[in-house]
């Protein structure tokens, strides 16, 4: 169930962040209140995964590292933003870094 709330926050966040986009500087209704529920809605699911058992460095590393790769590859494929390879292998470095993290940690 651990994993369920990560993943829950990691939309909840990915949401809130290309909300924030949409939002222009708060200056738009609708794109503000779900940038707010969303980050709401990812801290709360981050907490209920850590209160479960979740490890503190594995729940922060996979939440960031997907939510940053996430938003990266969302805005390339619908927002028109650039990708370069050298992005593309900062992502591949990021989920190796998280993998490292959460292989190094097993029992």
């Amino acid at each position: 169930m651990t994993w369920v709330f990560l993943a829950l926050a990691i939309g909840a966040e990915v949401t809130a962040t290309l909300a924030l986009r949409a939002s222009e500087g708060f200056t738009k209704l609708v794109p503000s209140i779900v940038l707010v529920v969303g980050y709401l809605t990812a801290f709360a699911m981050l907490s209920f995964a850590l209160e479960r058992g979740m490890r503190i460095g594995v729940a922060y590393g996979v939440w960031a590292a997907a939510g940053v790769a996430l938003v990266a590859l969302i805005g390339a494929a619908f927002l028109s933003e650039p990708l370069t390879t050298v992005q593309v292998g900062g992502i591949v470095l990021i989920i190796g870094g998280v993998l490292a993290l959460e292989l190094g940690g097993a029992h």
